[in-house]
């Protein structure tokens, strides 16, 4: 130290005499240190802190989003945009088939009155003949 100037033994004094202020003004007092607890006495907040962190996790993996909410309302609505074009292809078809039914219908039954008519003829002057037909000869 005789080697250096008394100005830089004064600033060195300084230095050391700010950094041991600064040490004492950082350490805890006793009331600190008496509020610290133990890491075991601490153990059971850690705990309960990670599991509710995980459960807060847990929940904003499952929420979704207002784009994942419209982006489900889009795809919803397209797909009830193809069941309503399902059920309308469906309605025509349905609406084809039953008309192709009371066609056919209308035929058989003409075909039938049709049939009637000549059995009568044919059996008109056999009145037992009425009874295969379902009917009771009339007198």
């Amino acid at each position: 130290m005789s080697d250096q100037r008394p100005e830089e033994n004064e600033n060195l004094l300084n230095f050391i005499a700010s950094t041991v202020e600064m040490i004492r003004d950082r350490m805890a007092t006793k009331e600190d240190v008496e509020r610290m607890v133990t890491k075991d006495e601490f153990e059971p907040v850690r705990e309960q802190v990670e599991f509710i962190g995980g459960q807060l996790e847990t929940m904003r993996d499952r929420m979704a989003t207002k784009s994942d909410i419209a982006r489900l309302e889009d795809k919803i609505e397209v797909e009830v945009t193809a069941v309503r074009g399902d059920i309308e292809q469906v309605h025509l078809r349905l609406d084809g088939i039953d008309k192709a039914i009371s066609s056919r219908l209308d035929h058989v039954e003409a075909e039938m009155s049709r049939l009637r008519s000549v059995v009568y003829l044919l059996v008109k002057d056999r009145p037992d003949m009425l009874r295969l037909l379902g009917q009771t000869p009339q007198t």
